[in-house]
């Protein structure tokens, strides 16, 4: 039976060792005039203006990411109510004002994401639980739901390997009936970041999106 899982981008379940799991988030900033929509479980990456962006926004290269995104707070430049959204729509919002950004970016931090595909080497229980301890890359990170206001991003078994610069690390593959069809897409993986930008060994991206204004 296919699984039930869609796309959810990257979802906090716990962290690593004894630590409190209190997926609790940290306030960052937007820039007010980035165009770029961020959605709910959208990996981000910090910029050298002193702002987030979603991690597809870098001018190329491998790029350290900062968190996940949770939500949001701005001031409506049409009607000047206070919006608390899921996404940063990439507009709307009174330059006046900061745009408040909410991740999760403990370097610690687990988080469960569904696979995007199937493929040969990859295609069993057994196989899926060997790429445990593996890294893996995003099928795709930087696009989502405007309805729901969810990530689309999915991980790629085409991509499990020993390179250090894939964006995630399997540290195992989540118990749930109903996503345990290891034929099908949508198994969900345990992982966590793999190049984080709180770890001593983060970067701040080199490239920059068009508009990093405050």
């Amino acid at each position: 039976m296919a699984n039930s899982n869609g796309s959810f981008g990257l979802r906090p379940i716990g962290k690593i060792g004894q630590a409190t799991n209190s997926t609790g988030m940290t306030e960052y900033r937007i820039a007010s005039d980035n165009s770029n929509p961020i959605f709910q479980g959208m990996p981000v990456i910090p910029l050298a203006a002193g702002v987030i962006d979603d991690l597809q926004a870098a001018a190329g290269g491998n790029v350290s990411i900062v968190g996940v995104f949770g939500g949001c707070e701005y001031v409506s430049s049409t009607t000047g109510e206070t919006i608390f959204s899921n996404q940063w729509p990439g507009s709307g919002a009174d330059s006046n004002y900061p745009v408040k950004a909410f991740l999760y970016d403990d370097p610690n931090q687990l988080f469960t994401v569904a696979t995007s595909n199937v493929v040969a080497a990859a295609n069993t229980e057994a196989e899926i639980r060997a790429a445990v301890f593996a890294n893996i890359a995003f099928a795709t990170g930087n696009s989502g739901s405007t309805t729901t206001g969810i990530s689309s991003a999915t991980a790629d078994l085409n991509t499990i390997a020993t390179t250090n610069t894939l964006a995630l690390r399997i540290m195992g593959v989540q118990d749930d009936p109903d996503n345990s069809d290891f034929t099908a897409a949508g198994i969900p993986l345990i992982v966590r970041i793999n190049n984080h930008f709180n770890a001593p060994t983060g970067s701040i991206a080199a490239g920059t999106v068009s508009t990093t204004g405050v």
